[in-house]
């Protein structure tokens, strides 16, 4: 089956709850960064919980953006590792009901990846990642997997945090340009650029064809201060660069020259996979006719909508007139 975008990441079940700023002090964990947690720490936090509600969905950065872009009509498939367990049958279900095809197979060992989400009053995301078997996604698991019935290879920087995720996701590059499958790079984090800016200015100066970052971690690979300075640093590299700004929009950079994409005005709930759903609007634009700035406004309502709301992923489709109005030049 054809399809518009394969991606490449960490399989995680997210467990989002919403929390006042003492909790967050409280467990001690900067907001608004993802680190990385053990298993006793998972389960120190939800029980910090106590009796507030959590809500649980497959989750992982590519997986969201794999969602989204089925979730528009396009066609998209998965690569990431599950475990045998009880959470593992919940990713993939969740996953292969929404119509997205995943076919690695679960490790027959082990434990699921989770992601606890904590989110405070100022909508800002604070996530606890506990990477499970995710972590052992290799090589052999992205090789031969129909990557090149796809027009775009999406690969999470996440994948880059254990040495078998990043020969996956190397991988997964190789085989995408050797099979003429354009790529694109989310840099995902801002610790991900400090532990490996020169692995991904490699890439991004190599076989990227398109580089997903917000501001901070633009700043981080190119040493530059304002987005308009860090877009053209990074486009300089050879890539399209579409570099996200908040509420304040994203620059879009292709060898035509750069445009400013502004944001949709909304009041932000939860600012879980923003990002995710960005990249998203972009990539089913690119791949189903719409114009380089549109797919950018596509991206930016996706994004607004997800904020609104809680969850990584739209709660129910974007009404098509809402999108003819947002893309419209």
């Amino acid at each position: 089956m054809p399809l518009n975008v394969y991606g490449i990441g960490n399989a995680l079940v997210d467990v989002q709850a919403r929390v006042p700023d003492e909790l967050l002090a409280r467990v001690g964990y900067d907001k608004g960064v993802m680190t990385l947690v053990d298993d006793s720490v998972q389960i120190r936090v939800l029980s910090e919980l106590g009796e507030i509600d959590t809500f649980r969905c497959a989750g992982g950065s590519a997986a969201n953006t794999i969602l989204g872009v089925q979730q528009f009509g396009g066609t998209a498939a998965y690569a990431g590792k599950t475990a045998a367990d009880e959470l593992g049958e919940f990713f993939l279900k969740d996953m292969r009901e929404a119509g997205v095809v995943i076919e690695v197979p679960p490790a027959p060992e082990g434990h699921t990846g989770t992601c606890v989400v904590l989110i405070t009053e100022d909508a800002e995301r604070t996530m606890l990642t506990h990477l499970g078997v995710s972590a052992e996604l290799g090589e052999e698991d992205v090789v031969n997997r129909d990557l090149d019935s796809a027009e775009w290879v999406y690969v999470e920087g996440y994948l880059f945090g254990t040495p078998e995720n990043q020969a996956a996701a190397r991988a997964a590059i190789r085989e995408a340009k050797q099979a003429g499958v354009k790529v694109a790079l989310t840099v995902s984090d801002p610790f991900l650029v400090n532990a490996f800016k020169a692995d991904f200015l490699e890439l991004i100066g190599g076989p990227v064809d398109l580089l997903f970052c917000n501001l901070e971690e633009a700043r981080g690979l190119t040493g530059k201060e304002s987005a308009r300075d860090c877009a053209d640093a990074l486009a300089a590299y050879g890539p399209r660069v579409a570099l996200t700004m908040g509420k304040e929009g994203s620059l879009l950079v292709d060898p035509l020259g750069l445009d400013h994409v502004p944001g949709v005005p909304v009041k932000a709930i939860d600012t879980t996979g923003a990002g995710d759903m960005y990249a998203a609007g972009v990539l089913y634009g690119i791949t189903n006719g719409l114009e380089w700035e549109q797919a950018g406004r596509l991206g930016s309502l996706a994004a607004a909508k997800v904020v609104s709301q809680m969850g990584a992923r739209l709660s129910e489709p974007i009404p098509q007139s809402e999108i003819d109005r947002a893309i419209k030049l």
